[in-house]
């Protein structure tokens, strides 16, 4: 109830200031809003960032796609931290720190060097990589010999955690997009992967929110009200996920990374 409370003042205080506002109109705040609300919950219940989410529709919603690049990686940290709050105890600390490492690295290099690869050559990158890493949800039925002979270790996952934040990191992301499926390779439970996935997104998005503050790639009153949206979402995510069984979780979450990756492919296509 206390949670509702604040939210509630969060929402009246950006919408008072959305009525003030001649840059935006009420309908297109209440569209942010709801592109936040949206994403949030995806990324609670996945794991994942919301970044995959979140980008194409803020830059359906009018706004360019730096911009929308920056603003979801100002939101990741703080729906991701209301989701690894509520999943706290399904965290790998241990594991969590490799790839913060890995991923705060490639995050950097992404955000540097974003706009340097074609966008059809770095959708069809990422359509194969999350191919796999899907594929890694169920490397244990698929090819238990395989699995059986993965030792999680920081010389296996920093430098994986490292490119797969480098090729979401072109794109505007987190990575967490594919951490999750990653981390059920690395042998974590779907919830556990959940969980880790969360709170590993909150470091790795912040090097790269500096890099596009300095740009000044941010637009701060609809980044707040998106922020808002996120953050309400990303709870009831979190809550829905922890009730979902595995097989379903696992299920959604194959779904949901290939169907990204194949919007991306289809936007790079796009004249």
């Amino acid at each position: 109830m206390k949670y509702l409370s604040i939210a509630v003042v969060l929402v009246a205080v950006v919408f008072v200031a959305a009525i003030c506002s001649h840059e935006f109109t009420l309908f297109q705040f209440i569209v942010l809003f709801g592109i936040g609300l949206f994403a949030g919950f995806m990324s609670g219940m996945f794991g994942i960032g919301g970044g995959s989410v979140r980008i194409p529709l803020l830059n359906l919603a009018g706004l360019h796609l730096l911009t929308a690049f920056a603003i979801n990686l100002f939101v990741i940290p703080f729906s991701s931290l209301i989701g690894a709050i509520t999943q706290r105890r399904n965290v790998d600390s241990q594991i969590v720190v490799y790839v913060i490492i890995g991923g705060t690295l490639g995050s950097v290099a992404g955000a540097f060097i974003v706009g340097l690869v074609k966008s059809l050559t770095l959708a069809i990158i990422f359509v194969v990589v999350s191919t796999i890493t899907v594929l890694g949800i169920y490397l244990d039925r698929i090819a238990p010999w395989l699995y059986q002979r993965i030792k999680p270790s920081p010389k296996s996952i920093i430098p994986l955690s490292l490119l797969l934040n480098l090729i979401t990191g072109m794109r505007g992301g987190s990575g967490g997009s594919l951490f999750p499926p990653f981390l059920r390779a690395m042998k974590l439970d779907i919830h556990k992967a959940v969980a880790t996935s969360l709170v590993a997104t909150i470091f790795t998005a912040l090097p790269a929110i500096i890099v596009y503050w300095n740009r000044g790639n941010i637009s701060w009153l609809p980044a707040v009200l998106v922020l808002v949206g996120s953050m309400m979402g990303a709870r009831i995510g979190s809550k829905m996920s922890l009730r979902t069984k595995p097989f379903w979780l696992e299920l959604g979450l194959s779904i949901l990374v290939i169907v990204l990756a194949l919007i991306v492919v289809y936007k790079a296509l796009l004249p």
